[in-house]
């Protein structure tokens, strides 16, 4: 790893190690709907998000990873409730924050698992995770979606029609994919911008959230796949 994902690793392994228990302190714990799964969480990522803005002085992205979304929530559950989804199996985790999705493929035996983002924490913040639950997950930061070949029998994505603009380009990804032969499911707990209608809904959960300004404790999240 190099260059601001290696830089991003070295912070963050700072982070996991300082004294203190804030709520902007990152806490190795059991993911709530996936205890399987631990994963090094902030109890508040936008008090975490600040903290670190002002200790670097330049405007960092969302700590997206710092939180268990309830879509990926969702993807992993049905991956080791039904292992034989991933089992020796090429895996692409897309969008994949804390790398949870990824580290439940690995646990469910794929063959080999790439966790893609293009935030350089989030590439950090996979090898710290998978680390942890002791499982081998290849961090990935490219940005992927214009590409035709995805390398991969399946594709995870978690999450990932939050904004129009990724959206836009989501969706044809996913597309190409299927129509390379690809098998592609989505956890999505009702985002603005889900293409409903281009959708077929797999299997739904009720899942414990997380996330940052969510009324509900619980969010009812469909698994879904492209027509």
């Amino acid at each position: 790893m190099t260059g601001p994902a290696a830089a991003a690793l070295t912070e963050l392994e700072r982070e996991i190690i300082a004294p203190g228990g804030g709520l902007d302190r990152l806490h190795l714990v059991q993911t709530p709907f996936v205890p399987e799964v631990r994963l090094h969480l902030a109890e508040d990522p936008i008090v975490l998000w600040a903290r670190m803005e002002a200790g670097a002085g330049r405007s960092l992205p969302p700590p997206y990873w710092a939180s268990a979304w309830a879509g990926g929530q969702a993807l992993a559950r049905h991956l080791l409730d039904h292992p034989e989804l991933a089992a020796g199996r090429r895996v692409l985790d897309l969008a994949t924050g804390s790398g949870l999705v990824a580290i439940a493929a690995a646990l469910a035996g794929a063959a080999r698992v790439v966790a893609n983002d293009i935030d350089p924490y989030a590439v950090a913040a996979v090898t710290v995770n998978a680390g942890a639950n002791g499982v081998v997950v290849e961090p990935s930061g490219d940005d992927l979606l214009d590409r035709d070949g995805v390398g991969a029998d399946l594709v995870l994505a978690g999450d990932v029609f939050y904004s129009r603009e990724m959206a836009d380009r989501m969706l044809p990804f996913l597309q190409r994919a299927v129509a390379g032969g690809v098998d592609v499911l989505v956890g999505d707990p009702g985002r603005e911008h889900l293409p409903e209608d281009q959708l077929e809904v797999v299997a739904s959960y009720p899942v414990p959230t997380t996330e940052p300004s969510v009324d509900s404790p619980v969010r009812r999240v469909q698994l879904l796949r492209p027509r």
